[in-house]
């Protein structure tokens, strides 16, 4: 018994004594983010880039622009389900969402997405019935 209380005493000491490191962050996240670009021209059914590397941790701006000739819905269900959401933008205007699962354009125009990705892993984006014929691409964090 006098071990396990031992063994219990020194986790508890450990996470009492990086407790503050955890909780604390240094500066100002979002200042230092990474401004990210997606263009999709939906006649010639492509992305401008078709692949993205992001780290866990770091907030990223990504600024997804439809050239308004079909209407389309671009999906990243995991991607947003693993990252933490600041805020959507559009025309001005912010959303502050707790989640996302896709955004649609009824015409031409931009959304910018804030977000800091929380987990690693392949994350897709692409916009339905159209994967397989160039709207689709992919995001890594590690």
């Amino acid at each position: 018994m006098k071990m396990i209380a031992r063994a219990f005493g020194g986790v508890a000491a450990a996470a009492f004594v990086m407790a503050p490191a955890l909780a604390l962050a240094e500066g100002n996240l979002a200042a230092d983010g990474e401004d990210l670009v997606l263009n999709i021209n939906t006649i010639d059914l492509t992305f401008s880039q078709n692949e993205w590397q992001l780290e866990t941790g770091q907030y990223y701006r990504i600024d997804i622009t439809s050239d308004g000739n079909e209407e389309i819905q671009v999906v990243a269900p995991e991607l947003f389900r693993n990252a933490w959401i600041n805020q959507i933008v559009v025309n001005d205007l912010e959303v502050k969402s707790y989640g996302l699962y896709s955004i649609e354009f009824d015409g031409e125009g931009t959304f910018n997405i804030s977000f800091v990705p929380i987990r690693p892993g392949e994350y897709e984006i692409y916009v339905p019935g159209y994967e397989n014929r160039g709207l689709k691409g992919k995001f890594i964090v590690k």
